[in-house]
C-alpha cells in the first residue's frame, strides 16, 4: 500500500475513493502491523475518521485545502490539544496537551487527518530509538535492526506504509538518518524555516522540524504546510516561503556540487561509498557538476555538539519536576524528596546521562572551559561550510557511516552511538537545511545520501533530490513483509 500523498490527493479530488475509506485502510494496517514495529505510541481513529469526515464534506463542497484528507502520522513531541504528548517519557506518559503546536494547526487548517502519535527516543535524545519508555521500533526492513533516532517510529511508518507521510524533528540528524535507515526521504529545513511553537524543546538552539514522506514530491507538499513565520516562535524567521513544488523539475544541468574530502574517509562503510558514487554518477548524468572541498572543522562536530545540546538539555528539561504537571512520584516526605524521586523515576538513562554532562558544562568554573568554548567552534564550522558555498551550490555525501545495526549492539557503548550522527550533526550547528534520500541497498538494507544546502535553500535541495529519484526507483521500494 505505497500510496503517495500526491497520488492520494489526486486520488480524493478525483473521488476515486473517499477520505474515510483512505484512513480506514490505514488505520487497519497500523493494527495490522503496529504490534511487531511498535511505531506509534498513540493511535488516535476517533480523530482521525472524524476529520476524514469533515475532509469529505469539504470536498463534497469544492473547499479543498493543500491537504485534504491526507492522513498523516505526527512525532510524540508536537503538542496536540487532547491528546497525549508522552515525547517518548514516563515523565510525561500522563501529559495531554491543552492546544496544538503550530505545526499541527497548519496540518489542520490544510484539511490533513492525524493518524496518531509516533514513537521516538526519550526527549528526541538518541540515534536508535531505544531509548523510549515506550520501547525500541523495529526497522520494517529488518525487524531485529533498529530504524535510527530520534524519529524512527515517524521513519518506520513510511516505509511500512502505516502512512504516506509524517513529521518529525531534527537536532543532530534525527530526521535524515531515520531517513536513511528506513529507506524513506526526509528533509530538514533551514534553522527558523518551521515554527518550535509547540514542540518540547530538547536543545533549543538546534532543534527544527521537517516532514517524512516517500519522495522529494511528496516532502515539498508537507514543508510547504510546515513553513513560514510564526510571532510566537522567538527563533522563527521571518523569511517568504517559496512554492516547494513550482521547480520541482527545473534541470539540474550545471549545478555545482561540493564533496568534502571528510566525509569520505576513515568511518564510512566501503560498500555504502560505492553506493553512494553510483547516485553520484548518476548526478553526473543529469549535468550536475562535482568539485572536491574541504570542511577542516568536520570533525570537531560531535563534541561540539554534544557539549552545546547537552547543556541545552539540562536548561529545557529542569521545567519537569513532578510539581506542575506529568509523573509525580508517590507520598514525597517534601520538596527536595519529590523533585528527585520524581526525575529519577521519570527520566530514562540516556536523558539523565545528557542532563548530568550538561550541568557540569554550565557549572561554575567550566562554563568558558566547555560551553563557551563549544560555541566558539559552533561558529568555525559555521564559516567552513559558508566558504564552501561560495565555490559550490551544494554539498553531498552520506547520510549514515553504515547501514542499520542491530538492535542492542550499541546500548553499551554511547560514543559509538553517537557517531552514527558524524555527517549529520554540523548541519544543525550551522543551521542550515539538508535532506536524506534513499539511494540503494547494502546488506539488503536502505542507503541514504545526503545533500546540503545553503540557508533557506530547500526548493533547490527538493529539487535536486526529485530529478534523481525520476531516473531511479530505490524511494520506491518496500519491505517485501509490508507490501
Amino acid at each position: 500500500m505505497a500510496r503517495s500523498i500526491t497520488e492520494i490527493r489526486d486520488g480524493l479530488t478525483q473521488g476515486k475513493y473517499s477520505s474515510v475509506e483512505i484512513t480506514q485502510d490505514y488505520l487497519d494496517r497500523i493494527e495490522q502491523h503496529n504490534p511487531a514495529l511498535n511505531c506509534f505510541i498513540s493511535v488516535t481513529p476517533e480523530i482521525a475518521l472524524q476529520q476524514a469526515g469533515e475532509a469529505d464534506r469539504a470536498i463534497a463542497d469544492g473547499n479543498i485545502q493543500a491537504l485534504t484528507g491526507v492522513p498523516l502520522a505526527h512525532k510524540d513531541l508536537f503538542c496536540t490539544d487532547g491528546v497525549r504528548t508522552s515525547c517518548g517519557s514516563r515523565i510525561l506518559d500522563n501529559f495531554v496537551a491543552p492546544y496544538d503546536a503550530t505545526v499541527i494547526e497548519n496540518f489542520k487548517k490544510a484539511g490533513a487527518v492525524m493518524l496518531g502519535k509516533t514513537n521516538m527516543d526519550e526527549f528526541a535524545m538518541g540515534s536508535s530509538n531505544e531509548n523510549s519508555y515506550y520501547g525500541n521500533v523495529a526497522n520494517p526492513w529488518d525487524l531485529n535492526r533498529v530504524p535510527g533516532g530520534s524519529s524512527g517510529g515517524s521513519a518506520a511508518v513510511i516505509a511500512a506504509g502505516l502512512a504516506p507521510g509524517s513529521t518529525g524533528t531534527d537536532t543532530g540528524g534525527s530526521i535524515r538518518q531515520p531517513a536513511a535507515l528506513c529507506g524513506v526521504t526526509g528533509i530538514k529545513p533551514t534553522y527558523g524555516r518551521v515554527s518550535r511553537y509547540g514542540m518540547v524543546a530538547f536543545a533549543s538552539s538546534l532543534d527544527q522540524a521537517g516532514p517524512f514522506a516517500q519522495s522529494a514530491e511528496d516532502c515539498a507538499l508537507l514543508l510547504q504546510t510546515m513553513a513560514g513565520f510564526d510571532r510566537r516562535d522567538s527563533t522563527s524567521a521571518e523569511e517568504s516561503v517559496p512554492d516547494f513544488s513550482a521547480d520541482l523539475n527545473h534541470p539540474i544541468e550545471g549545478l555545482k556540487i561540493g564533496l568534502p574530502k571528510e566525509y569520505f574517509g576513515d568511518g564510512l562503510d566501503s560498500q555504502l561509498a560505492a553506493t553512494i558514487e553510483a547516485a553520484i554518477t548518476e548526478l553526473r548524468k543529469l549535468g550536475a557538476e562535482f568539485c572536491d572541498i574541504s570542511l577542516p572543522n568536520a570533525n570537531l562536530s560531535i563534541p561540539v555538539y554534544y557539549v552545546i545540546a547537552m547543556a541545552e538539555c539540562s536548561s529545557n528539561l529542569s521545567r519537569f519536576d513532578g510539581v506542575r504537571f506529568g509523573h509525580r512520584c508517590d507520598n514525597p516526605r517534601d520538596l527536595e524528596d519529590l523533585y528527585k524521586r520524581s526525575r529519577g523515576e521519570g527520566f530514562g538513562d540516556e536523558v539523565k546521562r545528557r542532563i548530568m554532562i550538561g550541568t557540569y558544562a554550565l557549572s561554575a568554573g567550566y562554563y568558558d572551559a566547555y560551553y563557551l568554548k563549544a560555541q566558539q567552534l559552533r561558529r568555525m564550522i559555521k564559516d567552513d561550510y559558508q566558504k564552501a558555498f561560495t565555490e559550490v551550490d551544494l554539498i553531498l555525501g552520506p547520510t549514515t557511516p553504515e547501514v542499520a545495526f542491530a538492535i542492542g549492539a550499541k546500548t553499551d557503548d554511547p560514543v559509538s552511538m553517537y557517531l552514527q550522527d558524524i555527517y549529520t550533526i554540523s548541519l544543525n550547528l550551522a543551521g542550515l537545511p539538508g535532506i536524506s534520500l534513499p539511494v540503494g541497498f547494502v546488506d539488503s538494507m536502505p542507503v541514504g545520501m545526503q545533500l546540503i544546502g545553503n540557508y533557506f535553500d530547500e526548493a533547490r535541495l527538493l529539487n535536486t533530490a526529485h530529478c534523481y529519484q525520476q531516473v531511479s526507483d530505490w524511494h520506491l521500494q518496500r519491505p517485501q513483509a509490508f507490501a
